[in-house]
């Protein structure tokens, strides 16, 4: 079988389902394994960081904002669990403490607190009159959240902390911490939560770098001249930049979109985007000769869910679609060939 960059457009055009099969047999998916990037934390270090919590409560018989801050500037990884038990994101807390305490605690200042911490978890916190104000006002509020029970909601909805542990405020948390954890319930909160998903948020671009490294090194140990966009770049002539032009901005003759994505909804956004490129080629008549030659490279299962979304591609690229199994062909099989020096 062979893949639709081997074969011209016309027998594409005239037979896609073959086509659309051979680019579904080789797309492979990594959603099981994530880099662990920059500022994971392992579990030693979260759990000395619960340890530390527990002691200063004394086992979460006094959860007490003034013991708790004092410790917290010591081992800062504190805070991470306190965000944990609450269930909140970085911004998400910031929000709320600013509503209950009037100290204004913005987003920016709380996920660069805890992106801080989960690069130096070890290393205490400095103590300027900012910070000092702005953690102290955090932790007040998680202790408030925490030392009361779940208010009433209506029927049709659910609080945020009305999980296993914050439920019934500490009298929960004395319960989950002494006893552990129900299986069934641990189940269901990460049914609501995904596990790893706070982490694979953060870790997000790592895993689409991972195709755009290996495109990187294809071109370079073919001495292809390339240029590589930032995110968000501006770049004349397109109203989105796309990931590699070639041989540059200002005589663009090649482009190349990389993607990887496990979710089909977020595929189909994604071809939209590579079509929307390869209208931005073409010089007036449809028919006409396109000023560059688009290229898509994609990973993850996203890709293979919907063969319309395949076909669509592979007419926008004319057959130039490739996978991290099809990479090596990458030069060979397109216009990169003419940039070729090594």
């Amino acid at each position: 079988m062979k893949y639709p960059f081997e074969v011209s457009f016309p027998l594409i055009e005239a037979n896609p389902d073959v086509y659309i099969s051979a680019v579904f047999s080789c797309l492979e998916s990594e959603f099981l394994v994530l880099p662990k990037g920059n500022g994971f934390i392992d579990y030693a270090v979260f759990e000395r960081g619960y340890e530390s919590l527990k002691r200063v409560t004394s086992g979460f018989q006094n959860i007490d904002p003034v013991s708790i801050i004092k410790a917290a500037f010591q081992n800062p990884m504190i805070i991470i669990v306190l965000r944990t038990m609450l269930g909140f994101t970085p911004p998400e807390w910031a929000y709320v403490t600013t509503q209950r305490t009037g100290i204004e605690v913005n987003q920016g200042f709380v996920r660069t607190l805890d992106r801080n911490i989960r690069m130096s978890p070890l290393t205490p916190l400095s103590s300027s009159l900012i910070t000092k104000e702005r953690v102290e006002a955090l932790i007040e509020t998680a202790c408030q959240l925490l030392n009361s029970p779940v208010p009433e909601v209506g029927a049709d909805k659910i609080h945020r902390l009305d999980k296993a542990d914050t439920s019934a405020g500490p009298s929960a948390i004395r319960a989950m911490s002494g006893i552990g954890v129900p299986y069934a319930m641990l189940l269901y909160e990460r049914f609501l939560g995904r596990p790893f998903a706070g982490h694979r948020d953060s870790v997000s671009e790592l895993i689409g770098d991972s195709l755009e490294s290996a495109i990187e090194e294809i071109l370079a140990n073919a001495g292809v001249s390339y240029r590589k966009t930032k995110r968000a770049e501006r770049i004349a002539g397109f109203d989105q930049a796309p990931d590699f032009i070639i041989p540059s901005e200002f005589n663009p003759q090649v482009v190349i979109e990389a993607k990887i994505t496990e979710d089909d909804g977020t595929a189909r956004d994604k071809v939209t985007r590579i079509q929307h490129l390869a209208s931005i080629s073409l010089t007036g008549d449809t028919k006409s000769m396109p000023k560059f030659e688009v290229i898509a490279c994609i990973g993850g299962r996203g890709f293979g869910v919907r063969r319309e979304d395949m076909k669509k591609l592979l007419f926008a690229t004319k057959g130039k679609v490739f996978t991290l199994k099809t990479l090596d062909s990458l030069v060979e099989f397109t216009h990169l060939k003419e940039y070729k020096t090594k």
